[in-house]
């Protein structure tokens, strides 16, 4: 059954919030420019066939913790992150079924000079997502594919949100990246791609397109969790498919890696 969007909108930040967690990485390198402090946090409205996170699925589950206890770990990697341009990135899950938490550990964060990326799906009402774009440096917005009926295959919710969130990105005029995940004999349509790459030129914000291969490395979680992994089967895409889409991305006038 598709998840529903939550309507609430946030409260006034408290320095006192609590949230729940996945996991953290100190020294992250994949998530946003330079070194990042990496939150993941725990809740996902979408069910991605090629999730390497599948336990961060439950908002119930994981580690509660307060920002406070988070902003006493965040400022000794201060030095890694001036050094190398990084900053604090939070993804999950869905970062965005906490809204609240994660605005105030961003909040935080920019009162430090910290820097601060939001890795996201844009799957989300608008009125929630909004006051934590206040505080977002960079968002990293995950887009499956442009085909609606693959996107549902993918992930089991509707695009539409995710298209209205990227457009509203445009609007406001939020530095964006754009990751795409490569999967053979799934995301990998030609025409879709195509008018993803045609969507993305049309927005004005976007700085980067990032191209992610396909790789089974949560493969094993799915196993010890009991779920039914669907792509056992599925190869990594090669370097040739990788350049090709690439391609079609630069042909758009955008920037690609």
């Amino acid at each position: 059954m598709q998840s529903s969007i939550s309507q609430s909108p946030i409260a006034t930040p408290k320095t006192s919030v609590k949230g729940r967690i996945h996991s953290l990485e100190s020294c992250g390198t994949v998530d946003g420019p330079g070194i990042r402090f990496v939150i993941f946090t725990q809740g996902c409205p979408l069910r991605c066939l090629y999730c390497h996170n599948p336990d961060s699925r439950c908002i119930r589950e994981g580690q509660e913790v307060t920002v406070d206890e988070l902003m006493t770990q965040i400022p000794k990697y201060r030095s890694y992150m001036r050094f190398s341009g990084g900053g604090v990135t939070i993804t999950g899950g869905e970062p965005l079924m906490q809204p609240e938490f994660v605005r105030e550990i961003f909040r935080r964060c920019q009162d430090q000079g910290i820097h601060t990326a939001l890795d996201t799906s844009g799957y989300v009402n608008l009125d929630v997502a909004k006051p934590v774009l206040d505080h977002v440096d960079l968002v990293l917005l995950d887009i499956k594919s442009f085909d609606p009926k693959i996107y549902f295959k993918i992930t089991n919710v509707s695009l539409e949100p995710t298209l209205a969130f990227a457009q509203y990105l445009s609007e406001i005029k939020k530095p964006t990246w754009i990751r795409f995940v490569l999967v053979p004999n799934l995301s990998d349509n030609l025409e879709s791609i195509e008018g993803l790459a045609q969507f993305v030129s049309s927005l004005g914000n976007v700085e980067n397109v990032e191209i992610l291969p396909f790789h089974k490395m949560g493969e094993y979680k799915w196993q010890q969790l009991g779920y039914d992994y669907q792509l056992k089967d599925t190869p990594s895409p090669t370097p040739q498919q990788v350049q090709q889409v690439m391609e079609i991305f630069q042909r758009q006038g955008l920037h690609v890696q």
